[in-house]
Order: structure tokens, then sequence, then C-alpha cells
């Protein structure tokens, strides 16, 4: 069976196989788990432990692991297995190369730093974000210039968020000054994700310092759908109330 690991630190989701793992622990407990981080448009930091007493998967469970990992991919942003069992730890290994997040594998006697290490940040995180699933708000905190798998993370975020619950009802992005891109690699990728994105979004609240951010709605008006608005930095609270309110329609 699977269960959830409770008392766990905040921001970290947990499972702990036991004995023989069957087709309905995935139905039950995994993919419940999968649809509530979906649903909420968040990320995973899973840590799934495999005791002494884990039997094994039966032939149906192989196989559910495998559609449903596959089918929920792009949510996990780090993923740690413990395990004292050759063959899990090995296996655990073969997947981390083919994964698009950090996997980490750990002995029961670290689980400590198996914790530790699924709830760290990642490195050198340029755009800091969360989603405010009950206001369908994405804020954006640019911490220095941009890069091109910044916005490979965001749309990682976004996407599930918006094929479950339509367009988003607004964006706020919150900066001092716009701190820029690392490379042209980064500029490209930002206008991809713009044009991706930009007919699933009601608002845009620039609560950017500067002169570039106070031409922005200016110059978005002959580029995108969604309806765009500078503020101040200080005035972030203004902006997320904009955000929150009602806008126009994407087409």
């Amino acid at each position: 069976m699977i269960e959830r690991m409770k008392d766990l630190p905040s921001g970290i989701d947990g499972l702990a196989a036991l004995g023989k793992v069957r087709r309905e622990d995935f139905h039950n407990v995994v993919q419940p788990l999968l649809e509530e981080a979906r649903r909420e448009g968040r990320r995973i930091r899973l840590l799934y432990q495999f005791g002494p007493d884990f039997e094994g998967f039966t032939p149906g469970a192989a196989w559910e692991d495998a559609r449903i990992g596959l089918h929920y991919l792009r949510l996990f942003e780090r993923c740690a297995v413990v395990t004292d069992i050759g063959w899990v730890r090995e296996s655990a290994r073969l997947v981390a190369s083919f994964l698009p997040c950090p996997m980490g594998v750990f002995g029961n006697s670290e689980l400590k730093s198996a914790l530790s290490w699924v709830g760290a940040p990642n490195e050198n995180e340029a755009l800091s974000y969360r989603l405010l699933a009950s206001f369908g708000v994405l804020v954006l905190d640019p911490r220095g210039p941009l890069r091109a798998e910044d916005f490979e993370a965001l749309a990682l975020v976004v996407d599930p968020w918006i094929e479950a619950h339509g367009p988003l009802q607004g964006i706020v992005v919150h900066a001092k000054t716009f701190p820029g891109w690392e490379s042209f690699g980064g500029f490209l990728r930002h206008l991809q994700f713009v044009r991706d994105h930009h007919r699933k979004v009601r608002r845009i609240a620039m609560a950017v310092d500067g002169a570039l951010a106070e031409l922005a709605p200016r110059l978005a008006e002959h580029f995108i759908q969604a309806e765009v608005k500078h503020f101040k930095y200080d005035e972030y609270k203004n902006a997320l109330e904009w955000a929150k309110a009602e806008g126009p329609q994407p087409s």
C-alpha cells in the first residue's frame, strides 16, 4: 500500500510505500495528491520512502506508476527517494537521468538530510513566483537577469493551472527595477512565453520603477491582448487589487 506521510515541513509532500503496492494505491492516494497540486497551481517537492517492509509492486501497479508519473511529470520540482533497498535505489538513479527535475537518492538513516534537500530553494533562482490560486493571479518577483530556464519553470506552473481552470485573472510583476536578461536566449524565451500566454491572461500589473516599466502599457497594447497597467514599486497592494478585479475576457 501507499500512504501519505504526515507532519512534514511546509511545501513538501511525502509518500510511504509499505508491503505490496497495488494498482488501486495510485488511484486512491497518488493521483489525488497530484490533482490537488494541479488545482492549486503549485509544483511538487516529493519525498518518496520505501521502508524495509516494502515488498514490491504488482504488475498492474508498476504500469500505473509509470503512466501517472509521465502524465504529471511537469508538476514535479524536486523528488527525493529514501530507501535502503538496492534495486529501488538503482532504478531511481536510472529514472533521474530522464527527469526534468532534480532527484536525490538517500538511505533511511538520511531522512532528515533528504527533507532538507528536497525543501531547499533552487540554486541561482532569478525569477521567484507564486500563484494565488483563489484569485487566479500569478505574482512574479524578478531577482536578477532573467534566463531561458526561468520561463521554462514558470510554464510548468502556469500551463497546468490554465488547462484546469481557464485564463488567469491577472499577472503582477513586482520589482524595484526591471533586471533585464542574462542572454539573448533568455530574451527570446521571454518573447515566446508572452506569445504563448498573452491570450490566456486578462490583466497584467507592472509594479516596477523605471522608465521602461512606465512605457510598458503603451508598448504592450500593440503586441498583446491583455490589459496592462503600470504602478510604482511601493504600490504593490494596489497593483494586486487591480489584477484581481474583473478584466476583459480573452478571446
